[in-house]
């Protein structure tokens, strides 16, 4: 019998004809999705679900899916599908991480243009019939400095775009290495001194903890007087009432914004001032765009319902039906140990060392490659799946590289990943037990036997008494509970670690606290996805 998909959101009439080239039996009902009652009804018939924005795949609407196999996002992002749930039910979701790139780094060009010569604002004037020339005095984008926040993929070719603007560009990313700087004829700078060089700053980062509010009152003071701001991005990347007070009082010249941190947005403190330009979240939309995406994942659908062929997955790595029900667990452990690394440093990786040992060589490392360096660029990049991680780390200039080797030591098999930065290299390895849990096995080369929790505290430290009790003291004291802890040390006196167990996320003063001890030489709160 063929498969069976849904088109519950608008989606080309090409992409729904591969389908059906394809032998996949195709219904097309683009407003079904805005219906949830009448989608739950009708949902446990199909295999496949392809979905815009529109469409809410929610837990209980996985519920009813009582046969759907796969979730196909034409788009990149998934805010409007329930990930943790469709893991839980076995669906898999797809999406499409490129194919809108050059078309959202289009559009910040345009706003680009569009401050700095307010088009806007002159084209309403004009057609008022005022013909104020004399008004709307802009300024040439030729030899002024670009700020970049975030040389990823759309950062990069706005970068590329902007050099041939023949502007200056300043790029600030953490993960941008000194070749891929060169190769986009850019100039690598901290935040700072970005903020301090701009005359144009444009953001292309993704919304996390890290990048809340990164152009802050605090930081939309360091800019240059007479700055412009583009945002189109994610909302959230600015402090929105800051960057009003900021346009208000003169210092920045103008702003332009696709994005917003309530959407839709009917209202927002920076609409109606001058020289601001806001658009409503338009950067993936040109036809072009909308119909790579929609030929994308009908294309990726149709080749895993057909042939078990898994591409552009979130919650799963490229293997076959046969490989999974093996490296589950190790293709876990690999994204840990990824994840580890990750949220161990703030410098630029040049390399990425992945070393397997005993029978995991006989494993699928391509699947399991890209469950490390998945796991290392998510602490930065939380959109980064398991197949477009390679990608990324290729961009940025990651070089990877993968040794086997027979049998070594103690373990059946185990994985040691080495990130290699400017300054120095970081290592862990884990392995598997026979209950199917990753462990962490080393750290430091330090020997230990370590569960992998959700929320985890790693100190480091030189080993001298006293320090366990501080660390049980320090956390009694502000009210966060220890499930359990893990202790190592390479020798007596010498280095030491611990992991703490903590059933909850640990506050910033806490940290804080520990260091300002002086006795400890690293505190690093960690997050695993250990469902």
């Amino acid at each position: 019998m063929a498969p069976r998909v849904l088109v519950s959101d608008e989606l080309s009439e090409t992409a729904v004809q591969i389908f059906r080239d394809r032998g996949v039996e195709v219904d097309y009902l683009p407003k079904l999705g805005k219906d949830k009652d009448e989608l739950a009804k009708l949902i446990g018939q199909y295999d496949g679900l392809a979905i815009r924005s529109a469409t809410k795949v929610t837990e209980k609407l996985l519920a009813a899916a009582t046969n759907l196999k796969v979730v196909g996002r034409a788009g990149i992002g998934v805010d409007n599908v329930d990930i943790p749930a469709a893991s839980k039910k076995g669906v898999i979701v797809m999406n499409t991480p490129f194919g809108n790139s050059i078309t959202t780094a289009e559009h910040a060009i345009a706003m680009m243009f569009a401050v700095a010569r307010q088009i806007p604002e002159a084209n309403a004037s004009t057609h008022a019939g005022k013909w104020e020339k004399s008004k709307f005095m802009g300024v040439e984008l030729f030899n002024k400095t670009l700020g970049v926040i975030g040389a990823g993929n759309i950062g990069g070719i706005v970068c590329d775009r902007a050099v041939g603007l023949k502007m200056k560009v300043v790029a600030y990313d953490p993960f941008l290495s000194d070749e891929r700087a060169k190769q986009l004829g850019v100039t690598k700078v901290d935040l700072d001194d970005l903020l301090a060089r701009a005359d144009f700053i444009t953001l292309h980062v993704p919304l996390t903890d890290k990048t809340r509010n990164i152009l802050s009152a605090e930081n939309l003071a360091k800019t240059k007087r007479g700055v412009r701001i583009i945002n189109c991005a994610r909302g959230g990347l600015i402090d929105e009432a800051a960057l009003a007070a900021a346009l208000t009082s003169g210092h920045v010249a103008g702003a332009a914004l696709d994005v917003f941190e309530v959407e839709p947005a009917t209202e927002n403190p920076l609409f109606n001032m001058p020289n601001v330009v806001c658009t409503p979240h338009l950067g993936a939309s040109t036809t072009e765009a909308q119909e790579n995406v929609a030929l994308q994942v009908a294309e990726q659908m149709s080749d895993y319902l057909l042939t078990g062929a898994v591409q552009n997955a979130l919650n799963m790595p490229n293997v076959t039906a046969e490989e999974a029900a093996v490296m589950g667990p190790w293709v876990k452990l690999a994204s840990h140990l990824g994840a580890f690394i990750g949220q161990m440093t703030d410098e630029p990786i040049k390399a990425i060392n992945i070393l397997y040992d005993g029978t995991v060589t006989e494993m699928n490392l391509a699947a399991l490659n890209q469950a490390v360096i998945a796991g290392v660029m998510k602490a930065t990049n939380p959109d980064v799946n398991l197949v477009s991680a390679p990608i990324v780390a290729k961009e940025r200039g990651i070089l990877v590289s993968t040794t086997r080797q027979d049998k070594t030591g103690t373990f059946d098999a185990y994985i040691k990943v080495t990130m290699v930065t400017e300054s120095r290299e970081r290592s862990v390895a884990g392995t598997c037990f026979s209950d199917g849990k990753p462990r962490f096995i080393q750290i430091k080369g330090i020997n230990i036997d370590a569960e992998i929790g959700q929320h985890m505290l790693y100190t480091t430290n030189e080993d001298v008494p006293g320090i366990i009790g501080l660390l049980g003291m320090t956390m009694g004291k502000n009210g966060v509970n220890i499930a359990n802890f893990t202790l190592g040390r390479s020798g007596v006196g010498q280095d030491a670690i611990a992991i703490l167990y903590l059933d909850q996320p640990i506050d910033p003063k806490v940290v804080d606290t520990l260091e300002s001890t002086g006795l400890f030489q690293q505190v690093k709160p960690l997050e695993f996805d250990v469902a």
